[in-house]
C-alpha cells in the first residue's frame, strides 16, 4: 500500500488570501493488490477538500463586504459541509462495464481529500462540541467561546499528531489542520466585521467590543511567539495588527463618506470647500467623541488601546483626504480655507467640543506634509499679493467717486475725516490677523505684502487726488489726517515692518501741506503788493491779509495737531518772509519823514502779525524779531546804533546774506564811509554766523535765504559809495 508523501511544512494561513495559496497534497493512486487488470472505480462526484477550502476562504474574504448574516450563514454551511465530507465513505467500488465487478481491495481516492475506506473512522471532527459548533459560536459572536473551543481542537490535533495518529494518514492531518485555519480565518473576519460596524448607524455594541478585545488578548497569550519547529498551527495570528488594520479601513471609509455630496461643490469655490470641510470635521468629531465615550471604555477592560488606534487612523485618513483636496485647491480663498481648517479647526484644542476631550494624546505627524504646507503657503501668498493690490485699487476708486460727487469730508472728533485710513487699516488688519491665525511666518509675509502694496498705493493716491477737482482745504486736511493716522497707528501696531513707509507717508503729508499753503498764498499774494506804498503809510492794508490768515487757520483746527502746528508755522513764516520781501523790494523809496513813518508802520505791522499768529497758536516765536530789526535800522536816528541792530538781525537769522544787508542799508541811504564800516562789520558777523550754521547752531531755520533781492541794489550802493564827499556827508551826517 503506497502512502502519500509526508507533509513537512505548511505556509502560515494568517489571512484568507494566504489560505487560497495553500494546497493539499494528493494521494498516489492505489492499484489493486492482485490481477493484471486494474479495477475500475466509480468517480467521486463530491468536491475535494481543496475546492471547499478555497470556497470557504473566499467566503471569509467576502465577510469584509457583506452583511453579518450572510457571512455567518456561509461559514456555518461550509463547516457542516466539511464535516459531512469527513465522514467514512460506505459506498463500495463501482461496477465494471458490462456488470463485471473488479477485485476487492482499497479504492483509489480521486478527490485528494478522502482516505481509503479500510482505514475506518478518522480523528474527531474539528469545530464540533456539545451543543454548538465553532462556526455557530462565531455566527452568534460568542468569540471567546469559539476561540476556546478552537484552541482545544488545536491542542487535541497537535497531541494526536505527536502521538503518531496521523503517521499513516498525513493528508488527514492536513485536512484537519486546514479546518482549524479556516475557522481561525472566520473568527478574524468576524473581528473585522465588528470593527466595521462599530461606528455605523446601529450604534456601539459594547458587549461585542469587549468580547473582541478579550479574544485578541487570549490569542496573543495562546500564541505568544512562532513555534521553533515551524508548525503553522501555533503561529501567532496577529489579530491585534489585523484589528488595527480594520480600524484604519473603517476610519478611511468614514472620512471618505463625509462630505461626499459636497465634493463637486468644492471644485467650484471656497464656499463649497468650506462646506465639505465643515461636514468632514463634524463627522470626524462625532466619531472620535463616540470612540472616546463609548468605544474606548468597552475595550479598556482588556487593555486594547482603542483611543490611540482610532486617533491615528482618523488622523491618517483626514491627512490623506486633505492631500487630495490640496492638489485641487485654486485661488486665494480656497487655499486659505484649507490652511485655516488645518491650523485652526482641526488643530484647535477644543476640536472635539468638550474641555475634557483633547485630540492629541501623543505626538502625531503633521496633517499636511511640510512640502505640501509650504506649497500651499506659497500659492496663497502669490494670490494674496494680487488680491491686496486689487483691494487698494478699489479703495482708490471709492475715494475718486467721493471726489466726483463733491462730498465734503466728515468731521469726527473735531478732525476732518475720510474713510481712506479706516479702509486701509481694516484691509491690513484683516489679512494679517487671518495669516497670523495660521502661522507666524505667514503673518510676517502678509505684513510685507501689505507694506509693499501700501508703498505703491501712496504715490498713486497722491497724484490722483491732486489732479482731481476736489482739492480744497477740507479735503486736503482729511488727506493729511489719513496719512498721519496711518503713520502713527501702523508703525505702533506693527513695529519693524511699516517703518520703511514712514518716509513715503511723511512725504505725502508734506505734499498736501504744501498744496494747502499754496491755496493761502494764492489768496493773500495780491494783498502784499500794497505794502511799502504811500497808501500803506496812511491805511491799514494789513488787516484784510490777516483776515484770510485767520480763515485759513480755522481749517487747521480740524487737522491733526502736529501737522496743523507745522502748517501754521509755515504760514507764519510765509507772511513774515513775504512782508520782508516787499520791504527789501520797495515800489517806492521813502525819505525823511516818510521813512520814519514807514519804520513805525513796520513796527505796528510786526506786532499785529505776531499777535495774530500767537493767538492762532503758532509756536514760531523766532520769527518775531525779523520785521522789528529791519524797522529799527530804517528808523534809527543814531547811526552808531545801526551796527547793533545788524548784530541782532544777523545773530537771530544766520541765513541772511550780504545781498540782504546791502538791500537794508540801501533803504537807509547812509554815507560811503559809514556804509563801508557797517558792511565790513556785517561781513565779520556773517562769517561767524556761517560757522555757527555749519555746526548746526542755526537749528535749520530759514527766512532770508528764500528772499530774493534785485541786482540793482549793488548798483545803487556803488553809486552811493562813489558819490561826492559832500553829498556823502550830507546823506550820512545828520539824522533822517
Amino acid at each position: 500500500m503506497s502512502l502519500s508523501p509526508t507533509v513537512t511544512s505548511w505556509p502560515e494561513p494568517h489571512s484568507p488570501e494566504e489560505s487560497d495559496k495553500l494546497q493539499t497534497p494528493e494521494q498516489d493512486t492505489q492499484q489493486a493488490s492482485s490481477g493484471d487488470v486494474p479495477s475500475t472505480h466509480r468517480e467521486d462526484t463530491r468536491p475535494g477538500l481543496g475546492t471547499l477550502r478555497r470556497a470557504f476562504s473566499r467566503a471569509s474574504r467576502r465577510a469584509l463586504g457583506q452583511a453579518p448574516g450572510e457571512d455567518t450563514g456561509l461559514l456555518r454551511r461550509s463547516s457542516h459541509f466539511l464535516r459531512s465530507l469527513r465522514r467514512p465513505r460506505d459506498d463500495g467500488p463501482a461496477a465494471a462495464p458490462g456488470g463485471a465487478r473488479g477485485p476487492e481491495g482499497p479504492s483509489g481516492v480521486t478527490d485528494g481529500g478522502s482516505r481509503p475506506s479500510t482505514t475506518g473512522v478518522g480523528p474527531e471532527e474539528p469545530g464540533q462540541e456539545e451543543g454548538k459548533s465553532v462556526a455557530d459560536l462565531i455566527t452568534e459572536r460568542q468569540l471567546l467561546a469559539a476561540f476556546e473551543q478552537l484552541r482545544q481542537l488545536e491542542t487535541r490535533l497537535l497531541a494526536q499528531k505527536a502521538s503518531g495518529t496521523f503517521e499513516q494518514d498525513p493528508t488527514g492531518f492536513a485536512r484537519r489542520a486546514m479546518d482549524v485555519c479556516l475557522l481561525y480565518d472566520g473568527l478574524e473576519a468576524e473581528i473585522r466585521a465588528i470593527v466595521r460596524e462599530t461606528l455605523g448607524p446601529g450604534g456601539v455594541d459594547a458587549a461585542a467590543l469587549a468580547e473582541l478585545a478579550r479574544v485578541v488578548r487570549a490569542e496573543e497569550e495562546a500564541h505568544p511567539v512562532p513555534p521553533a519547529d515551524g508548525d503553522f498551527l501555533l503561529t501567532p495570528r496577529r489579530w491585534r495588527r489585523h484589528w488595527e488594520d480594520a480600524v484604519t479601513r473603517s476610519a478611511q471609509e468614514r472620512v471618505r463618506q463625509a462630505g461626499a455630496g459636497d465634493a463637486a461643490g468644492a471644485a467650484e469655490g471656497a464656499s463649497g470647500l468650506a462646506r465639505l470641510l465643515a461636514e468632514l470635521g463634524g463627522s470626524v468629531r462625532r466619531d472620535l467623541r463616540q470612540v472616546r465615550l463609548q468605544v474606548q471604555p468597552a475595550y479598556s477592560a482588556a487593555g486594547l488601546p482603542a483611543w490611540e488606534a482610532y486617533l491615528r487612523a482618523f488622523h491618517g485618513a483626514v491627512a490623506q483626504r486633505l492631500q487630495e483636496l490640496a492638489r485641487d485647491a485654486r485661488g486665494c480663498e480656497q487655499l486659505y480655507v484649507l490652511l485655516d481648517w488645518t491650523a485652526n479647526v482641526y488643530g484647535s484644542p477644543d476640536f472635539l467640543g468638550a474641555p475634557d476631550l483633547t485630540l492629541s494624546t501623543e505626538p502625531l505627524p503633521p496633517l499636511l506634509t511640510p512640502s505640501v504646507w509650504a506649497r500651499l503657503e506659497s500659492d496663497y501668498t502669490s494670490f494674496l499679493e494680487t488680491k491686496i493690490t486689487s483691494c487698494f485699487d478699489s479703495i482708490l476708486q471709492l475715494e475718486q467717486s467721493r471726489w466726483v460727487a463733491a462730498e465734503a469730508p466728515d468731521v469726527l472728533q473735531g478732525l476732518y475725516h475720510t474713510p481712506l485710513s479706516i479702509d486701509i487699516h481694516m484691509l491690513v488688519a484683516e489679512h494679517v490677523k487671518a495669516a497670523g491665525a495660521i502661522s507666524a511666518e505667514l503673518e510676517a509675509t502678509t505684513l510685507r505684502i501689505c507694506a509693499r502694496a501700501l508703498g505703491l498705493f501712496l504715490p498713486r493716491f497722491e497724484k490722483a487726488f491732486l489732479q482731481s477737482e476736489a482739492v480744497s482745504e477740507p479735503h486736503l486736511g482729511a488727506s493729511i489726517n489719513a496719512c498721519e493716522e496711518l503713520r502713527t497707528s501702523l508703525l505702533a501696531r506693527f513695529p519693524g515692518t511699516f517703518e520703511e513707509l514712514e518716509k513715503p507717508l511723511v512725504a505725502a503729508v508734506c505734499v498736501f501741506q504744501k498744496r494747502l499753503l499754496q491755496g493761502l498764498q494764492y489768496d493773500v499774494q495780491p494783498l502784499f503788493r500794497v505794502l511799502c506804498t504811500k497808501a500803506w503809510l496812511t491805511h491799514d492794508v494789513l488787516q484784510p491779509l490777516m483776515d484770510k490768515v485767520v480763515a485759513f487757520a480755522h481749517h487747521l483746527e480740524h487737522v491733526a495737531p502736529l501737522r496743523a502746528q507745522e502748517t501754521l508755522q509755515e504760514a507764519h513764516r510765509y507772511v513774515v518772509r513775504e512782508y520782508l520781501a516787499q520791504v527789501l523790494r520797495p515800489r517806492e523809496r521813502f525819505r525823511g519823514v516818510d521813512r520814519v513813518t514807514g519804520s513805525q508802520k513796520m513796527g505796528l505791522d510786526a506786532q499785529a502779525i505776531g499777535n495774530t499768529f500767537q493767538g492762532l497758536g503758532s509756536e514760531a516765536t523766532w520769527l518775531g524779531q525779523a520785521i522789528p530789526c529791519v524797522a529799527d535800522i530804517l528808523g534809527e536816528t543814531y547811526k552808531d546804533d545801526i551796527g547793533r541792530h545788524l548784530e541782532t538781525l544777523i545773530g537771530s537769522y544766520p541765513d541772511i546774506r550780504r545781498d540782504h544787508v546791502l538791500a537794508i542799508l540801501a533803504l537807509r541811504r547812509l554815507g560811503r564811509r559809514r556804509n563801508q564800516r557797517l558792511l565790513q562789520h556785517a561781513q565779520s558777523l556773517l562769517r561767524a554766523a556761517a560757522k555757527a550754521e555749519g555746526s548746526g547752531a542755526a537749528g535749520g531755520r530759514v527766512l532770508f535765504e528764500e528772499i530774493q533781492v534785485p541786482t540793482s541794489v549793488d548798483l545803487l550802493i556803488t553809486c552811493i559809495k562813489c558819490s561826492g564827499s559832500r553829498r556823502g556827508r550830507a546823506s550820512g551826517g545828520g539824522p533822517h
